[in-house]
């Protein structure tokens, strides 16, 4: 059997002339009536029937030369399969198989030739071992066994309906899968997976979105993990919506499919998600913020967005702020960035985090802390926006509760930098800005940088100045309770006054129950040498703040307290300034500077 150069036509290279001509598409095969009328009941009865209308015609014809020669080339019988399943290479391998050539089958072919069995009517009953038996027992024996070969015969049906349908092949199919997919281990379908399980979603995300929709609807029906749908839909979203990989911008397959085929897929997905999952990964909340960005693109209903927000927020720590970062769509706002979209997910994740404190989970807090420095991050970045309102700035940094923040540092940098980029907002709008942060959780290093920045109102920076102090006196007061605590637990040791311990050299050794007490010796003496210049220091930080006391009784008849209240809205207590305690702190570098800045500050 051979096929001419042109490669339009397809000859049996038997030697005998041919007697029937089979189109198939754009092929013409030239073949032998016998062969094909032993296996296929539909050739049988068409060429049966040309031939009956041969012999009719042939009584009525006036036998000449001429038309003896035409009447040869018109007995030749003509067969047309407009629409042959599987085209001309599934008809060639038929044909083959007619001629009792060996034909090799495999999972990709199996499913064309039994729909080419079917359409031939190649039947049992018409005769035994005939290719519609063939291709069911390789089905059932061979591809149906195989997770992976199932998905390719699946992936083969694609262009074989409504044919495929009918004979059963893609219900066997999906059952096979679903059925395998069940009994397999759902921590194999996490990101990081072995071969076996990668080749197999990769053969997943072959499959057209029709048939990738029944597949799922059947892996469901199967009461199968959450975990394990969610990945395959995630997989499948990655592979086949534009968008989800930022790098790229586009698809990983080949073909562009419209935007309408695109939104349809999308809510597909979406549709399919299931509500709760108990895996987080970082990989599926990226996919699920590009989906999330393509569906603002394509306009996708309110549904589908809002299922991809709770999605998000249900595992929005391990976002990062890269994602994000998602450019606003509409034309209603004004900002560069979606923040409402940021302030919704944030509020799912809210609503997920309380619901795990009333059911104990142990990583609430851990999930709260992470977001929080998201949040920060993002405050950081959108602050630049020229366009964004105080209001929404300040609502957004409200909006996570306090445990969120261990320290308002980044919250501070991002406080910072939306003054610096907006210099002509009103002071009000600024004491509202500024107002978000809770001095009291700014370090130190926040406190000195914001001690000294300009661009922060009066009343902030009043707030700054008097909480450092507070967290310098509460450090030398800790420093002081430390030292007398070796001191005290050395005096207990037996046979030892205070004094001998004040002076031991580096050599003695004091141990109670196995533990050394050399460190903490030298480190009481060192202490105890600098106790004189320290409450010197002490002494002038009290009178720093006596200073402060009646420079503000002159501003304001009312009092300090009433003063720092009715102000500046706060509600410390100013008492603090009154001990008189002896004081000892280690010396810190730049120490006189700071106390210079205070000096000027009051």
């Amino acid at each position: 059997m051979a096929t001419n150069s042109k490669g339009q036509a397809w000859f049996c290279s038997t030697g005998l002339p041919s007697d029937v001509v089979v189109d198939v598409d754009d092929m013409i095969f030239h073949l032998h009536k016998f062969p094909l009328m032993a296996k296929s009941k539909k050739l049988y009865d068409l060429i049966t029937e040309q031939e009956a209308n041969f012999t009719s015609n042939a009584v009525n014809e006036t036998k000449t030369t001429t038309t003896k020669t035409t009447m040869a080339e018109e007995q030749c019988c003509h067969v047309r399969f407009p629409d042959f399943p599987g085209g001309p290479k599934t008809f060639e391998m038929a044909a083959k198989f007619c001629y009792t050539v060996k034909i090799e089958l495999s999972s990709a072919n199996v499913a064309a030739l039994r729909c080419a069995g079917e359409a031939l009517e190649m039947t049992e009953e018409f005769c035994e071992e005939n290719l519609i038996s063939k291709t069911e027992s390789f089905l059932s024996q061979t591809v149906l066994k195989s997770l992976t070969h199932s998905i390719e015969t699946l992936k083969s049906c694609e262009h074989l309906m409504p044919l495929v349908e009918h004979v059963g092949i893609v219900e066997c199919c999906i059952d096979s899968v679903a059925d395998r997919v069940s009994a397999m281990d759902p921590a194999l379908f996490g990101w990081d997976v072995n071969q076996t399980t990668n080749n197999f979603i990769h053969e997943l995300t072959l499959l057209n979105p029709q048939l990738f929709n029944r597949l799922i609807t059947g892996i469901k029906g199967k009461n199968m993990s959450n975990e394990i749908v969610e990945n395959c839909l995630l997989r499948y979203a990655k592979t086949h919506i534009s968008g989800t990989n930022r790098a790229t911008r586009k698809p990983q397959h080949s073909h562009k499919p419209s935007e309408i085929d695109q939104k349809e897929l999308l809510e597909t997905i979406v549709t399919n998600l299931p509500e709760q999952t108990h895996s987080r990964s970082s990989p599926a909340v990226k996919i699920l913020f590009g989906m999330l960005r393509t569906a603002n693109i394509l306009n996708a209903s309110d549904n589908c967005k809002s299922t991809l927000e709770k999605k998000i927020g249900s595992q929005f720590e391990q976002a990062t702020l890269d994602d994000l970062l998602m450019p606003s769509y509409s034309y209603l706002s004004e900002t560069l960035y979606d923040v409402d979209c940021v302030q919704r997910i944030l509020s799912q994740f809210q609503l997920q985090i309380h619901s795990q404190s009333l059911n104990c989970v142990d990583d609430t807090p851990a999930a709260l802390t992470l977001v929080g420095k998201l949040i920060d991050g993002y405050l950081s970045e959108i602050a630049l926006d020229a366009n964004l309102k105080p209001e929404k700035f300040c609502e957004l940094a409200a909006a996570l509760p306090e445990q969120a923040r261990i320290y308002d540092d980044g919250l501070y940098r991002s406080v910072d930098v939306y003054i610096k980029a907006h210099p002509w907002i009103t002071d009000a709008d600024r004491e509202k800005v500024s107002g978000v942060l809770d001095c009291r959780k700014l370090t130190l290093e926040a406190c000195t940088h914001a001690a000294q920045n300009e661009r922060l109102p009066l009343r902030a920076v009043v707030q700054v100045l008097f909480f450092e102090q507070l967290q310098l006196r509460q450090a030398i007061a800790g420093t002081l309770m430390a030292t007398e605590m070796v001191v005290l637990e050395s005096e207990r040791s037996p046979g030892t006054t205070r004094q001998e311990v004040v002076e031991l050299h580096d050599e003695t050794v004091v141990e109670e129950d196995g533990v050394t007490w050399r460190a903490a010796v030298r480190e009481n003496q060192v202490l105890r040498l600098g106790m004189d210049s320290m409450r010197t220091r002490v002494h002038e930080l009290e009178r720093e703040c006596t200073t402060m006391k009646k420079a503000i009784e002159k501003i304001d008849k009312v009092g300090p307290t009433g003063w720092f209240t009715k102000k500046f809205g706060c509600t410390f207590k100013t008492q603090v300034c009154d001990s008189h305690e002896p004081t000892v702190v280690e010396t810190r570098k730049g120490r006189n500077h700071r106390t210079n800045r205070h000096r000027h500050a009051s």
